[in-house]
C-alpha cells in the first residue's frame, strides 16, 4: 500500500482529534461519545474506539453518527494495519446512515446537523469508493459531499467542519486540473483550500485531525517542508505515538534531513503491535522507503543489507503480493543498483 497520501478525493474524512472542540453536536452525550471515540483512533486503540461508537449507535439510533464512525474506525484499523477492509460492514453502515441522514432531511431541511450528516456519510461513501479505485462512483458521491457542505456554510458561515472538506477539496481539484489551467472556466483555488485548512485548525472542531493531516501532504506536494513539519509536530505534540502523523513527518524529512527521517520511519516500524500477525505490507514499504534514506546519506551497505532482508522474507500471503508486487521490484532494481 502506498503511503503517499495525496488523494483526489482527500475531501474525506476519516477520524479526527484535538483536544478542544468548538462546534459541540447539541446533545451532551451525543457529544462526549463522539469526543471520547475520535481520540481512541488517533491514539490507535481502535478496539477502544469502538466501544464508544456501538454505545452511540444503541443509545442513539436514530442519528447517523454511530454507524458512520463505525465504518470509520473499521476503515482507519484495516488501512493503518494494511489489511483487506471488512467491505460490507463498512459499506452497510455507511448506506444506512445515508438512508437515515435523507429521511432527517425530509422532516427538516433546514437543520444544520442533519445537512451535516448526510454530508458526512456520503463524503466517507467516496472516500472509501476511492480507496477501492471506483472512482466514477467517488466523483459522484464526493461532489454529493461536497455540495452538502456547501449547505452547511448557508446555515452557519463558520461551521468548520465544511471548511475541511471543502478546503482539501479544492486544492486537489486545482492540483489535478493543471494541465487544463489555460481554459476560461478552470480556475486555481489551492490557496483558497490552504486558507480554509488553516482557518479550520486554528479554529478547532470535531474533524481537526483531517485538516491537519490534509495541510501536511499538501505542503509535501509543494515542497513546503518545513511547513509540513511543523505542522505534524504540531500534531504529535498531542498524540506523540500517532503512526498517521509520524508518516508525513518522515517524509518531509526526507528532504530536510535523511537522517531524521530514518529515525522516525524506524519509530513507525517498531510501533506496530506484536501481537497482530503482519503480513509483511508495512514492514516492506518502511524498510524500503529507510533503505533509500541511507543511500541518499551515502550509506550504501545498510541499504543493501535492507534490501536483502526485504526480499528474503518468508512467505508473503497473496493478498500482499497484490499491494507490494510493484514494491518489490523496486526493491530488487535498487539491490540491483547497488550491487553491480
Amino acid at each position: 500500500m502506498e503511503r503517499c497520501r495525496t488523494f483526489f478525493f482527500a475531501i474525506l474524512f476519516f477520524l479526527s482529534q484535538q483536544t478542544v472542540f468548538t462546534q459541540d453536536y447539541p446533545e451532551p452525550r451525543v457529544d462526549a461519545l463522539l469526543k471520547d471515540g475520535i481520540i481512541h483512533i488517533i491514539n490507535q486503540d481502535y478496539k477502544g474506539a469502538k466501544i464508544f461508537f456501538e454505545a452511540l449507535d444503541d443509545e442513539y439510533s436514530n442519528l447517523p453518527f454511530g454507524k458512520i464512525y463505525l465504518a470509520a474506525v473499521s476503515i482507519a484499523e484495516s488501512y493503518d494495519y494494511a489489511e483487506e477492509f471488512d467491505s460490507d460492514f463498512i459499506y452497510n453502515n455507511l448506506e444506512e446512515a445515508k438512508d437515515q441522514s435523507l429521511d432527517l432531511l425530509d422532516e427538516d431541511e433546514e437543520n444544520l446537523w442533519n445537512n451535516y450528516f448526510y454530508a458526512l456519510s456520503e463524503g466517507y461513501i467516496a472516500y472509501f469508493n476511492a480507496i477501492n479505485e471506483s472512482w466514477l462512483s467517488a466523483v459522484s458521491t464526493g461532489l454529493n459531499s461536497i455540495s452538502a457542505f456547501e449547505d452547511c456554510l448557508e446555515f452557519d458561515p463558520v461551521f468548520y467542519e465544511s471548511y475541511i472538506a471543502i478546503g482539501t477539496f479544492e486544492y486537489w481539484k486545482s492540483k489535478k486540473s493543471e494541465p487544463l489551467s489555460w481554459l476560461p472556466f478552470i480556475d486555481d483555488n489551492k490557496s483558497y483550500g490552504i486558507e480554509r485548512l488553516i482557518t479550520a485548525i486554528d479554529s478547532s472542531s470535531y474533524n481537526t485531525y483531517l485538516a491537519i493531516n490534509s495541510l501536511v501532504w499538501i505542503y509535501i506536494d509543494q515542497e513546503n517542508y518545513l511547513a509540513a513539519i511543523q505542522t505534524s509536530e504540531k500534531a504529535l505534540v498531542n498524540f506523540p505515538e500517532s503512526r498517521l502523523f509520524k508518516w508525513g513527518l518522515a517524509r518531509a524529512y526526507e528532504d530536510v534531513n535523511p537522517e531524521h527521517s530514518i529515525d522516525i520511519y524506524f519509530q513507525i516500524l517498531n510501533s506496530y503491535p506484536r501481537f497482530r500477525n503482519s503480513n509483511q505490507v508495512n514492514e516492506t514499504i518502511l524498510k524500503h522507503l529507510i533503505a533509500q534514506q541511507y543511500v541518499t546519506i551515502g550509506d550504501e551497505q545498510k541499504a543493501i543489507e535492507l534490501c536483502r532482508e526485504i526480499l528474503r522474507e518468508g512467505i508473503i500471503p497473496q493478498s500482499s503480493m497484490e499491494k507490494l508486487e510493484d514494491r518489490l521490484k523496486r526493491v530488487e532494481e535498487l539491490l540491483h543498483q547497488l550491487t553491480k
